[in-house]
Order: C-alpha cells, then structure tokens, then sequence
C-alpha cells in the first residue's frame, strides 16, 4: 500500500491507502516494508545509520527515501538519476495501460514513493468538462524473489482478480506487474460484518499452491533463529532488547506450538494480513449492494489455518499506524474487539459459508468453537509480528519504534494467553 501524499506514514506490513480517484500501477514482487515472505530479511551486526532524505516536488517526481529499505529497483544503486527512473515508470504506463495513457506526454507524468521500496503512484492530470481529474495507478517493482515466487504471486493475482475478489490486473512484465488502483478509506468496526464475509469467500477459494499449512510456524521459526542472533549497539535498543529476551521466547514459542496443535482450524487459503491498510472501501457502487470493499494485498496469503486470519485481524483492532509522531503508531488494547463484536465478525462469515453448504452447523457450538480458535491464533499474531519488528529494528531505515512495537505485541501476546489458555 500506499501512504498519503502529505506524509508517507510507516504501517507495519504496509502504509495506508492513497486517498485518490483512479486506477492503481503496481510493479510488485517482495516485501512491504519487510513483512515475511518465502525470502526473508538477512541480519547484519551493525545498526544501519539515519536513512538519507530526497524530495523533488513539481510535475515529476516525489521520493522520500527514508521510507526505502533497501536501494529501488526503479531508482535504484545502479546510478538512475529521477529523469532516468521516471522515463521506465511512465514507458511501462504507456505500453500496458489504454486510454489516455497512450497520449499524455511524460512532462505531465508524475510519480511518488511510498513506504516499501517496491511500491510507486503514477498519475497524471487531465482535463475533462472543465474539470481536472487525477488518474493513477501503482507501480510494483519485484527485487529479489526467485522465478517461481513471481509465478505463482502472478497466478494468485489473476485468479483474484479474474473472480473480482482482487484488483483488475492489467499487465504482468519481468519487473513486476500492473494492478488497478481503487478509491479508498480506512476500515472501521461499522463495516466488520462484509470484511468477515468477503473474508469467507476467500477462504473458499481453491488456489494451484501447496496445500500443506506450513507458513505459520515456518516463518515464526525462521524469525526466532534470527532474533536470538542480533546484536544491538545502540544503547536504547540493547536495553530493549534485553527486556524482551527476559521473556524467554524459544520457551514460549514451544509452548504456543503445542496450544495450537491441540486448538483444532481447518487450512483454508488464507489472507493472512486483513488489517485496515489492506482494505479498500468502493467508491460509485450501489447502495443496494453489499460489495462496498474489497481485500486487496496479497503478498503473504497462502495456505494456512483459519484461526490465523481470525485472530490477526482481531489485533489488528488494537493499532493506528497513521499516527504522525514517534513512535509513528498507537497502541489502544482496549480496541481489541469484545467477544459481541467478535460473535457480529463470525456470524456473517458463517452465514457467508451457509450459502455453500449443505449440512445443518449447530451454530451456537460452532461460534464458541470459533471465539476460542480466533483468540489461540491471535497469539501466533502477536508471536510473528512482534519477532518480526525486533528484525527491523535491525534491518529498517524508515522511521518507527519497532522496539517499541515489538515490546507492545509481547506484552498483549502474555495478556491474552491469560485468558484464552
């Protein structure tokens, strides 16, 4: 995702949405801003310096490097200077997209960075009755994946879109893909009911992946070997470091192993990252109709157990990543939702599944089952993202607390298996 033109705010796995009309460019393949994936971050044993600043303002180009990790593919280390990187983004524009993409002139091209590395708006203005209308899309640059990655990201993308639970993809290159970009807003509990119901169709989908559940504990595991290898130097972040391994993580990962072994979640093709900067409110659709958003973000669905999905979403209640001071997010536990709120999300995606059954569910067993499955899993929430930040605390460059952050998801992990253990 994108963040807003007047601050490109840091979101955990991405920034929010451009609050813009028109389509959306994506030259996609890796990371948001470093969220797990089959390739996964290497540690270093230095702590990377302050991040340099870039911003040209004008008709062009907007870039602010303390939002890229590592060097752009599109203007990247290999000496691009912003003319150069600009003239690939607007080519790929002009040869894969229709329209009035096919005769604008690149002077009224523009481009802009987002959080992640990969992630780009491209836009233009033109006039229409009188009115000026901005019409982007989003570039997606792929860097480091392998062949099959990109193949199979590509093949979701497009059984995705082609079933109208994903964006329009209008073209798929070597350097990534293009994708449509949608009006949006941010989430909010009033729409939890058709997040659990397009949730639902998603878990019905049958993807050409591996159907084995191993996502989960296969990157929790690999974070963990990572974590207990880092070492800070900088003081603030030793300190914080020292408190969190006090809570001795290898121990309790055992222990969250055999909890969840023993909490029964069918594997189902799973989002695995529904959160607020993942889906899009439409603009312009029927007020009759119920398809008011859409999930978009795929890059980490996969084959998983549904609990996981349940319970992530859940916690993600609990966190604003559009706060614009340090530590450039907010944590309010008491958002997390109370068990009515959880019974409003389950009953619409059990009333979602109904319409593909035929066997009678004894409803009131099954919601019971489900608060508890939800609320086990959101601890492996808690569990991955809070090892995940301690990684970037080492590897980032963009501006966040991720120590912060990381402390504030063990400290939820250990109040929630209070209650659900």
């Amino acid at each position: 995702m994108l963040a807003s033109y007047e601050r490109i705010t840091m979101k955990k796995k991405s920034c929010g949405p451009l609050k813009q009309a028109g389509s959306l460019l994506k030259i996609h393949g890796a990371v948001r801003a470093g969220a797990p994936q089959q390739h996964h971050p290497t540690v270093t044993t230095e702590d990377t310096g302050p991040p340099a600043e870039k911003k040209r303002l004008g008709s062009s180009l907007v870039v602010d490097e303390r939002n890229l990790r590592t060097p752009s593919p599109l203007f990247g280390a290999s000496g691009d200077d912003d003319s150069e990187a600009e003239g690939r983004a607007f080519a790929w524009c002009r040869d894969f997209l229709s329209g009035s993409w096919k005769t604008i002139e690149e002077s009224d091209f523009q481009i802009m960075a987002g959080l992640s590395n990969l992630l780009y708006l491209c836009s233009y203005l033109t006039m229409l009755t009188k009115t000026v209308i901005s019409l982007s899309v989003c570039l997606c640059v792929s860097v480091m994946q392998g062949v099959d990655s990109l193949v199979l990201e590509s093949v979701m993308f497009a059984i995705l879109a082609e079933r109208t639970l994903g964006p329009k993809l209008y073209g798929i290159f070597p350097e990534g893909r293009l994708e449509q970009y949608l009006p949006s807003k941010l989430s909010n509990p009033d729409i939890s009911a058709e997040i659990a119901t397009k949730l639902a169709r998603f878990h019905e989908m049958v993807m050409p992946f591996n159907k084995e559940p191993k996502w989960l504990f296969a990157t929790i595991d690999k974070y963990m070997d990572q974590v207990m290898k880092i070492s800070f130097t900088r003081e603030a972040h030793v300190k914080k470091y020292k408190k969190l391994m006090k809570f001795n993580l290898p121990a309790e990962l055992e222990s969250l192993r055999a909890l969840l072994a023993a909490t029964p979640s069918p594997v189902v093709f799973c989002h695995n990252d529904v959160q607020e900067g993942n889906i899009l409110m439409l603009e312009d659709t029927d007020h009759n109709t119920t398809d008011r958003l859409m999930l978009i973000d795929f890059e980490y669905s996969s084959y998983n157990y549904r609990g996981f999905d349940f319970g992530n979403h859940f916690c993600e209640w609990i966190y604003d990543y559009t706060y614009n001071e340090w530590p450039f997010y907010k944590a309010t536990p008491e958002n997390y939702p109370t068990r009515d709120q959880q019974l409003l999300f389950i009953r619409s995606y059990l009333a979602e599944k109904r319409r593909h059954l035929d066997s009678v569910i004894d409803q009131t067993q099954m919601e019971d089952d489900l608060i508890i499955e939800a609320n086990r899993y959101a601890l492996a929430s808690h569990f991955l993202w809070g090892l995940w930040s301690i990684i970037q605390a080492k590897i980032s460059k963009i501006e966040f607390g991720y120590m912060d952050y990381a402390q504030s998801r063990f400290d939820e992990y250990f109040k929630q298996k209070k209650l659900f253990v």
